[in-house]
């Protein structure tokens, strides 16, 4: 773990991103075990849910959303935090099949049991897979994930992060012992690993990541973003996000104009916006409670708001979800 504390307020408090970051929250939403015997390749469809998959036995190769082929075995774990469309096969050049083509069997609410395998092959070359669909769920940190890379790998050998060590042989004794409870088990130890993964990509500088997370990081734009985000409904004005920043207002404006590439009131519009397509389309929240949330003085002027900035009324963005 990295201490950048010394970098923020002389030292007082802790980096601003990982400060955001403590109200992530990962919530699964369905799992799957699976077991294959080679040749063989399994495809996962895009999806706006992120996918982790853990591998408890054999060897494979992961084809990332970008085309690239990544080596995977046994007590390795991968997070594609926007779920883009991939797979993974027994080999590079094996036919991909369709995840939802194969048959699956229940095994309790949201956890069901995929197996492919030949009986006339030897069952120490079976693949054994757990993998997840999760939805994370960072709220206002939302370009976090769009800076994410497609896909962040923990190797079983790696010594980055010893406190997922045994979280890993934990998933791994778990999935190749089939004891009474053991999905349950995988799922939560999946979601721990998975925020586990993402707040050392954070604590190691968030890889090349620029703009926003440069931004955050800036001492005194920083303290202005983590004000933002932790209260996005409040009535700021331009002067309010200048005293916060400790600067006058025109020259907060092209700082932060600079930085974000976009000016601070249009942010905050899109920070809202953000907040507000998630509590329609996900959490069913009605439009007035939203309205009250964010600040607005009346539902007309929420809508109005939300259609100017996203370009489809509040209504026809939750009927379309």
């Amino acid at each position: 773990m990295l201490d950048r504390s010394s970098e923020f307020d002389g030292g007082s408090g802790p980096d601003p991103v990982s400060e955001l970051l403590m109200g992530m929250r990962l919530r699964g939403a369905s799992y799957s075990k699976m077991r294959f015997s080679p040749p063989f390749g399994i495809g996962f469809a895009e999806a706006r849910e992120a996918r982790f998959h853990f591998v408890a036995a054999g060897q494979a190769v992961l084809r990332t959303p970008s085309g690239e082929m990544v080596p995977v075995s046994c007590g390795d774990a991968v997070l594609l935090p926007r779920g883009g469309a991939h797979a993974i096969a027994s080999g590079p050049g094996v036919g991909i099949r369709p995840f939802d083509s194969f048959e699956s069997v229940p095994l309790c609410p949201d956890i069901c049991c995929v197996d492919a395998l030949q009986e006339q092959q030897c069952r120490s070359r079976d693949v054994l897979v757990f993998s997840a669909r999760m939805q994370l769920e960072l709220d206002t940190l939302h370009p976090l994930i769009e800076l994410m890379p497609d896909f962040l790998l923990v190797g079983a050998p790696s010594g980055r992060q010893p406190e997922v060590r045994p979280l890993l042989d934990a998933m791994e004794r778990e999935m190749t012992a089939s004891r009474a409870g053991s999905a349950s088990i995988l799922a939560r130890l999946a979601e721990v690993v998975a925020v586990s993964v993402i707040r050392n990509w954070v604590e190691c500088g968030c890889g090349d990541a620029t703009g926003w997370v440069a931004a955050l990081r800036d001492e005194r734009l920083g303290r202005v973003l983590v004000a933002l985000h932790r209260d996005p409904g409040r009535n700021w004005t331009l002067a309010e996000m200048a005293a916060t920043m400790g600067s006058s207002r025109s020259v907060f404006a092209e700082r932060f104009a600079a930085a974000t590439g976009t000016t601070p009131l249009r942010y905050v519009a899109s920070l809202r916006m953000r907040l507000a397509a998630q509590w329609l389309t996900r959490d069913r929240v009605p439009v007035e409670e939203i309205a009250h949330r964010l600040g607005y003085q009346s539902q007309a002027a929420f809508s109005r708001a939300y259609k100017r900035v996203t370009g489809t009324p509040p209504g026809q963005a939750r009927k379309a979800r």
